[in-house]
């Protein structure tokens, strides 16, 4: 080759590579502005209802959008930001359905079985005393189970002090530390004939498998089970087989197993701080995580609905996935609702009436969203640390769902 050939060559290659660096550049600088503006209008939603509050925009390629707005701590004007960690209520009930269909692969139980197989204690529908209930029963919120009085007045324990909070203008009973029990003692006293706290009205009139009514202590008793056939607890076996994995390594279920100095407060009110508490039943609502680690779960879903998930076999993703439920079986569904969870179900996992899967949660000082888009594969999740007080503070939590997902085309 000839010097003047290869010095045209070489300095064609250059303006080439030139053109496409300055390209990614420009496309990069668009993204960004991209981000800012969705930051700035988030911001502009939340302001005067959420103190602190963590978002993203999720599809099968991974985290668009992943943001913290506001503050995790409101008197030292701490940052929220996209690693700040609080709890998100009963989205965390999605990890019960992974967990049960990981131990179905394992051998350890079927979805089919009746739950007397698998636990040291009989519970059945006073009622109905010769339907048994089966673990899907549980996961799909139609074991006839229901939560009482017992349950909103006892599971809720203060973590150490109240942090200066008058527990007495919280919505919610929260009980002393040493009255923390087990979560199979917890179970056996509200669900069984010899129990302490039992009361038939923890079960309805309905036979087992026949009505939706959704269920927190049915939900606790399906994470109990897998306690009991893998010899495990429930936060031992969903660290090893979905948060490690995952390498959500800022998650967990207990205070004192995360980075506390990341932990957002929570507040009734943009003005009052509700004291760190944590849950008996802790699988129905417990888990402690970030928006970024969340994020790399719905990633997950949204590949185990799309074919290629890690966590589950593809089978496994199938029946996770599966409408369960006849519309016979829901006494009220909003036909209207786009993240309304409760229009069909699969195995802990809920559809709204639009084909959004996923969960939404309420705790005190907590709402959270996760959801992803059957059709568009797109997904969006929304944390936030302030209890939702009023109608207009319920508009603006909606508006910012809605705002992500006007985003979402544009990010992708």
């Amino acid at each position: 080759m000839n010097k003047t050939l290869l010095i045209f060559l070489l300095t064609t290659f250059a303006m080439i590579s030139c053109k496409q660096e300055n390209r990614s550049s420009l496309k990069s600088e668009q993204s960004q502005a991209i981000k800012d503006s969705l930051t700035i209008e988030i911001e502009k939603l939340s302001k005067g209802y959420f103190n602190g509050l963590g978002v993203a925009v999720v599809d099968s390629s991974g985290v668009i959008y992943a943001k913290g707005i506001g503050f995790a701590d409101m008197e030292k004007k701490k940052p929220y930001t996209s690693h700040t960690i609080q709890p998100i209520a009963s989205v965390s009930k999605t990890l019960i359905g992974i967990a049960l269909l990981k131990a179905q692969e394992k051998g350890l139980l079927n979805l089919d079985d009746p739950i007397s197989n698998h636990l040291p204690f009989q519970v059945n529908n006073p009622s109905h005393p010769d339907d048994p209930i089966t673990i899907r029963h549980l996961a799909t919120h139609t074991s006839s189970i229901m939560d009482t009085e017992d349950y909103m007045n006892r599971s809720y324990i203060l973590e150490g002090n109240s942090d200066g909070v008058s527990i007495e203008d919280i919505p919610q009973s929260f009980n002393p530390n040493e009255d923390k029990i087990s979560l199979s003692e917890f179970l056996e006293n509200y669900l069984t004939a010899q129990g302490h706290w039992y009361d038939k009205d923890a079960f309805s009139a309905n036979k087992p498998g026949e009505m939706f009514e959704y269920t927190n202590v049915g939900s606790t008793l399906a994470a109990h089970i897998i306690e009991q056939v893998s010899n495990q607890t429930y936060a031992d076996f969903t660290i090893e087989h979905i948060l490690r994995p995952l390498n959500m390594t800022h998650s967990s279920w207990t205070y004192d197993s995360v980075e506390f100095e990341n932990v957002s407060k929570l507040y009734s009110n943009p003005e009052t701080k509700v004291p760190y508490y944590s849950l008996i039943t802790y699988p129905d609502g417990g888990l402690l995580t970030t928006v970024s680690d969340l994020s790399k779960y719905l990633n997950e879903l949204i590949k185990g609905y799309s074919g290629s998930g890690t966590l589950l076999s593809q089978r496994s993703y199938r029946e996770l996935f599966k409408k369960q439920l006849t519309a016979e079986q829901f006494s009220d569904r909003n036909p209207n609702h786009p993240y309304k969870d409760d229009y069909d179900i699969g195995i802990f996992i809920g559809f709204s009436a639009m084909d959004n899967i996923g969960h939404t949660g309420g705790d005190p000082g907590v709402s959270s969203m996760m959801f992803f888009n059957a059709k568009d594969k797109v997904g969006r999740i929304l944390l936030v640390n302030t209890n939702i007080e009023n109608q207009n503070g319920v508009n603006a939590y909606y508006k910012i769902y809605d705002k992500l997902g006007e985003y979402a085309s544009k990010l992708n």
